[in-house]
């Protein structure tokens, strides 16, 4: 290994040590030579063959002449001559390379001798064991090296190292990890593959019916042995939950009954009757599809009927459907809970990608509902796909990729550069709120598809970590998005609900009870967000002088630690070599401490850095840009006024499809296979894989298990204390779910649930505090896991196409603690506005 100085550092001339008589004495009593210490023959034969001459060791200056010698005088300490020296020169450089100008050392630091003859010295650059005051996380950090130094040593001896004993068997564990895994999750795919295909497709078969007051419908039923379930589907004109309208209920029950065949004793066994009531919706055009299960008490048969309750005598048209479940709900909500739990593992360790993860909880999710005897057909599967979201995704990821060819992200990251005057905790608090505010009036997954690309570019100018930009962005992007009724998909499903509406709970009244506490949130969330990232590296990358000043401390102790201490000469030149590394660590300690304390301080040379960065990142296509800018801002505005004007009869999902298609005609994109690669298909595959597998959990009854158990809760508490338990067991039950499954399916699940709780006359609560309490938990909790909200996968996406993806856990370790810091906020701002001051 050489050993060089390119610049002005140590290089040739000689340095006669400070030990200069202790050496006279023992080169009097052996003869002149270096003590002998364990080294390679080459080197031991070469010290051997030295003269009786004073002990030194070859360095250079670069302000000498390359064969002018340098002495250091006897009574100046090597460590304060080496220091003394460091201060008028930069950091020197390690190589492997000869070719580079400078003097060359050649040096068995590694185990490898020298070919070359002529005068040898030790490496400038030696091991150090840490002592307790060390820079920071350096013992950490160098243990790998004096491990590896050992190692050199064992090789020296002939003798295997520990290390290199230790890494054989690692390796093999770790390939048998992956073999296992590989096997396991193939076993496993085959499983329920096979279970899949083993049961055919359950086609429900629908009975039209018209029933009125004076005309019911009876029918029996044929049963199974061994089912546990009997489900039963209506479609028609119908309300999910609650009352259509208060004081003029209109409903249809519908009424199981079974022979109770456990009491053999009895001559004529009891009848066990099960009722369910579903109201009429008075808009007879809707077409609403209600299903229920009841349980199996016998093997005898099953006889439903069913009749209505009006007003006034009519005929009302009904579908009628039924089929038979083979587990109970209680095993069914088993099963679902066990199936999320294994996804859940499969992406927080890692173990495959998330996509593969969602596909395979899709598909073992599909194979219970096989086994339980409610298998969808493929027509079905493909229905509970959302659209809208994918064409969304597809046509942002479009616009941003030909948007990005126009340079714009690059002067967008120069301007936040130059309003934040070089200051990097102010940038990232206005690019966090910058996306917060544009959340609360675009769908929050739009607002980081625009996002986040900028953030990339800003970072890699400011050489700036992404990964922590990027998290901090997307949780205040979920919590932005509560702000407004159409800033996160769970409060336009509140907003957007009939039953809600006809109590009042409008836009305007939604938006400005929600604003306030969202003001709050963020309030506390900034200097939250601040306390969080204290000891976190903002900085992709240290500067190369505090680089190359690591490395040089590297190679100064692993060279002390090459020193066997056989004798005193040695021991001394080690405590001069290791008296070194503790002068370079305290410099490194000093550059570090005024490296990190420059993140939270103005840069001075910003001005000067902002025209560097506008020369080099210009705009390059200005006519492109202009095209782009018209399209995305005609799509951001029927984004905004979609909600409002009722003759814009488009999706979000179309909006985002037809901006792409005029963006793609009017930038004449003739390479249309550059741009597809640019689209992020595995974030849209594990969107259509979550689909699914949330709405075979659902079939599983596992959200509509967790709403009902929210319920009973609630029920239990005291009716002087049930408000404030009621808004306290949404939000957290609300965030604690989103976080593990998507908010959408369960806001629509919760809805009803909450509205049946509301118009209960045991419970008596007030709608409105339980629906902000829902958007609340459903919003925020999101925040809680990478995949708790869809902008997180989104984000991520991105991310790690631009080489900057972050894990499960690094997202958790940020979002979770915000979640539940603004969880609490919104929590206490529910309870103070419902609760203290009575506002319902």
């Amino acid at each position: 290994m050489h050993l060089e100085n390119k610049d002005s550092g140590l290089a040739s001339a000689s340095l006669e040590v400070e030990l200069h008589q202790t050496s006279a004495l023992a080169s009097a009593g052996q003869g002149g030579r270096w003590p002998r210490r364990p080294t390679t023959r080459k080197h031991n034969q070469h010290q051997e063959d030295l003269s009786n001459n004073d002990l030194r060791t070859n360095f250079s200056f670069p302000s000498q002449a390359p064969g002018q010698r340098s002495w250091i005088p006897e009574h100046k300490e090597f460590g304060s001559v080496l220091t003394e020296e460091r201060s008028h020169s930069p950091l020197p450089q390690v190589t492997s390379s000869s070719k580079d100008t400078g003097v060359t050392e050649n040096t068995p630091l590694l185990g490898n001798s020298s070919p070359k003859k002529g005068p040898q010295c030790m490496p400038a650059y030696p091991e150090f064991i840490v002592p307790e005051e060390s820079w920071e996380n350096g013992l950490t950090d160098w243990e790998p090296t004096c491990l590896l130094s050992k190692g050199m040593a064992g090789l020296e001896k002939g003798e295997l190292p520990d290390s290199a004993q230790l890494r054989v068997p690692l390796s093999k564990l770790r390939h048998c990890v992956q073999l296992l895994r590989t096997a396991g999750l193939f076993v496993f795919v085959v499983a329920c593959s096979v279970l899949f295909s083993l049961y055919p497709d359950q086609e429900e078969f629908w009975q039209l019916l018209a029933i009125s007051p004076l005309e019911s419908y009876s029918a029996n039923l044929s049963t199974h042995k061994d089912s546990a379930l009997l489900q039963v589907d209506l479609a028609g004109a119908l309300v999910a939950a609650g009352p259509s309208r208060p004081g003029r209920e209109e409903y249809v029950m519908v009424t199981v009954t079974q022979m109770d065949t456990l009491s053999p004793w009895r001559r004529r066994p009891p009848q066990i009757t099960q009722n369910w009531t579903i109201f009429l919706n008075p808009r007879r055009s809707e077409h609403v599809v209600v299903s229920t299960t009841f349980a199996i008490q016998s093997r005898e048969a099953v006889s439903i009927s069913i009749r209505a309750s009006l007003q006034q005598p009519r005929l009302v048209p009904l579908l009628l459907a039924h089929q038979y479940l083979w587990a109970s709900t209680a095993a069914q909500v088993t099963i679902a809970a066990i199936i999320l739990m294994g996804v859940y593992v499969l992406i927080v360790f890692e173990i495959v990608h998330r996509t593969l993860a969602a596909m395979l909880g899709a598909l073992a999710a599909l194979a219970a509902l096989a086994v339980v005897g409610d298998r969808p057909s493929l027509t079905h599967v493909v229905e509970w796909i959302d659209f809208e979201t994918l064409a969304l995704l597809f046509g942002m990821m479009i616009l941003v990729a030909i948007f990005s060819e126009t340079g714009f992200f690059d002067c967008c990251a120069i301007k936040a550069y130059q309003l934040s005057r070089g200051r990097v905790w102010p940038m990232i608090m206005m690019l966090c709120l910058m996306a917060a505010v544009l959340s609360a009036f675009l769908d929050n997954v739009t607002t980081m598809l625009l996002f986040t690309p900028v953030t990339i570019r800003l970072c890699e100018v400011l050489n700036l970590d992404p990964r922590q930009v990027l998290i901090a962005e997307v949780i205040f992007t979920n919590i932005g998005g509560a702000a407004t009724a159409i800033g996160d998909p769970p409060n336009v499903i509140i907003v957007s609900n009939q039953e809600l509406r006809k109590t009042g709970l409008d836009f305007a009244k939604f938006t400005a009870h929600m604003f306030v506490g969202i003001c709050l949130i963020l309030l506390v969330s900034f200097p939250l967000l601040r306390l969080l990232y204290w000891n976190k590296k903002l900085y992709n990358k240290e500067p190369s002088e505090i680089v190359e000043l690591k490395h040089e401390i590297h190679v100064w102790r692993l060279t002390a630690q090459r020193i066997s201490p056989a004798s005193r000469e040695e021991t001394a030149v080690r405590g001069l070599l290791l008296g070194k590394v503790m002068a370079l660590e305290h410099l490194l300690a000093q550059r570090l401490s005024s490296f990190h304390r420059q993140i939270s301080q103005e840069d001075k040379n910003w001005e000067t850095n902002t025209q560097e960065l506008q020369k080099k990142h210009r705009i390059s296509d200005r006519v492109l840009l202009i095209k782009c800018l018209l399209v995305l801002g005609f799509v951001i505005l029927t984004f905004f006024l979609n909600s409002f004007v009722p003759g814009i009869h488009l999706d979000l999902g179309w909006i985002a499809i037809l901006g792409a298609i005029w963006l793609l005609i009017l930038a004449d994109i003739h390479d249309f296979e550059i741009i597809l690669h640019r689209v992020e298909w595995a974030t849209l595959l594990f969107f259509a894989a979550l689909f699914v597998l949330m709405e075979a959990l659902a079939h599983l009854h596992l959200i509509e298990y967790i709403g009902e158990q929210t319920a009973l809760l609630i029920k239990m508490v005291p009716e002087q204390e049930r408000l404030t338990a009621a808004i306290a067991l949404v939000v957290w039950v609300s965030a604690l779910a989103s976080s593990l499954i998507d908010n959408i399916p369960f806001t629509a699940t919760m809805i009803p649930v909450l509205l049946n709780l509301s118009q209960d006359p045991e419970v008596s609560l007030p709608m409105p505090p339980l629906m902000y309490a829902l958007a609340l938990g459903a919003c925020l909790g999101g925040n809680g896991t990478l995949i708790g909200a869809s902008a997180n996968v989104v984000c991520a996406g991105i991310a790690e196409q631009h080489g900057y993806g972050f894990s499960f856990m690094e997202f958790f370790r940020l979002g979770f603690p915000m979640m539940i810091v603004s969880c609490t906020i919104g929590m206490c701002y529910l309870l103070a506005v419902h609760v203290v001051l009575g506002w319902n």
